[in-house]
């Protein structure tokens, strides 16, 4: 038996390589579709990575939005998912996961001309700045009120670099919307505006502005751990009263002098 036992412990470093190219072979050709139901739980399933390929490591997928799990029982009314042209890539970097950290490079084929590395550890993450346009019908998925706006036009997203860390995260968004339409209202365009999210730790700043148009919006919100609380207004520019009533009375409630309360989501 003893030349039995020699034999076993000769070949269990063997063994253990053995195990251990294995294991990195299934990570290695892992599905993309693994990563996938992450993306919607964080999401509420509001967004999600639809039609995944490739692996963890080296994959791409569909992105999807729509509004939400509960989609099936609300009836003749609720909107189609909206699907964002191109295909989302993603490049993870092997050797980095040997020192307990995730990096990641990410772009779009449609709508990024450069990529952004997102580098994540036990704790924290970074994004790298980066900016995404894609077209204002894509929101249309996400339900109320944007279905019922049913918006034409561009969107423009720019970021800072971020960070998250202890539960805070910090750096800025800015997004563009340029030569809005909708089917609600006469009047086209609507205007250009401008929305700006500084993410200052617990705390988050939001600021709404017209850079041009007949529909005039402004606001500024606060948020912080389980609250916020947002106060903005709509308004025709002078002359355009008559034409973008109706779309008015759907943005908000009447108080009075042509100006509107802006309605928050729920």
């Amino acid at each position: 038996m003893k030349p039995f036992f020699t034999a076993v412990l000769r070949a269990l470093p063997w063994l253990a390589v053995g195990l251990a190219a294995c294991g990195v072979t299934l990570l290695i050709l892992a599905p993309a579709g693994w990563v996938t139901p992450y993306l919607a739980q964080a999401s509420g399933h509001r967004v999600e990575l639809i039609d995944p390929s490739g692996s963890l490591w080296h994959g791409e997928a569909t992105l999807m939005l729509s509004a939400g799990p509960d989609i099936g029982t609300r009836g003749a009314d609720t909107p189609a998912p909206t699907l964002l042209p191109g295909r989302i890539v993603w490049h993870t970097a092997f050797w980095p996961l040997w020192q307990g950290r995730l990096h990641t490079e990410i772009t779009q084929t449609a709508a990024m001309q450069d990529p952004v590395e997102l580098d994540l550890d036990r704790h924290q993450a970074t994004l790298t700045g980066g900016s995404l346009n894609v077209p204002a019908t894509l929101l249309a998925g996400l339900g109320s009120p944007f279905n019922t706006l049913d918006l034409k036009g561009d969107m423009r997203l720019d970021w800072t670099p971020c960070r998250v860390f202890g539960g805070q995260a910090y750096g800025q968004l800015n997004l563009t919307l340029t030569d809005l339409g909708s089917r609600v209202s006469r009047v086209s365009p609507l205007g250009s505006y401008r929305l700006n999210l500084a993410l200052g730790g617990r705390d988050a700043s939001l600021t709404l502005a017209t850079l041009r148009g007949p529909l005039l919006l402004e606001g500024h919100g606060q948020a912080s751990t389980g609250s916020f609380n947002f106060n903005g207004t709509a308004r025709a520019a002078p002359g355009f009263s008559d034409g973008l009533a109706g779309l008015l009375n759907i943005l908000g409630s009447p108080r009075g002098d042509g100006i509107y309360s802006l309605r928050t989501m729920p």
